[in-house]
């Protein structure tokens, strides 16, 4: 069976988006980028974000949705939109949201929790055969959608 994942690591300014496609434990880039908000008012930014997610789910028609969760900044402030980007993201959507945490991405990437964004960057491209640059949001995108690939192999083997 075919699946395709779309992964989103939501942000109030850019938001990056990762779309694969899995055949057993192959995974295969389709594509990938940023919805970069432009608007000045927080509910403009908010509605852009919703719309480029929507304008995603319409090109690539996935399967699956899966985001990353809401960690806590030093800044409540921040977390808060922060959260509301993420919400504008996830009813973008008429899919499942499977959520994940940053550490729990980047153990599935890199196999280190803690790892850098360079760290992960650079696994993203290895595993997807991407060459050239890739923006750091969308490579966080992908890596989310990889994760959810993984985890969802590996609810499926223990069946």
């Amino acid at each position: 069976m075919t699946l395709r994942i779309v992964g989103i690591d939501p942000g109030s300014r850019v938001t990056g988006y990762g779309v694969i496609e899995c055949t057993s434990n192959q995974y295969h880039y389709l594509g990938s980028g940023c919805i970069r908000t432009v608007a000045d008012d927080w509910v403009m930014r908010l509605q852009q974000i919703y719309q480029g997610v929507r304008e995603i789910i319409t090109q690539y028609q996935p399967n699956e949705f899966a985001i990353e969760q809401v960690f806590m900044h030093k800044n409540a402030a921040s977390a808060l939109k922060l959260g509301q980007a993420r919400g504008a993201a996830i009813v973008a959507v008429d899919l499942p949201v499977h959520e994940y945490a940053a550490r729990q991405i980047k153990q599935a990437i890199v196999g280190y929790g803690a790892a850098e964004k360079v760290q992960v960057q650079h696994m993203v491209k290895q595993v997807l055969s991407i060459q050239g640059k890739i923006a750091s949001d969308a490579a966080d995108a992908l890596a989310i959608a990889i994760c959810h690939a993984n985890h969802r192999e590996w609810k499926l083997r223990k069946l």
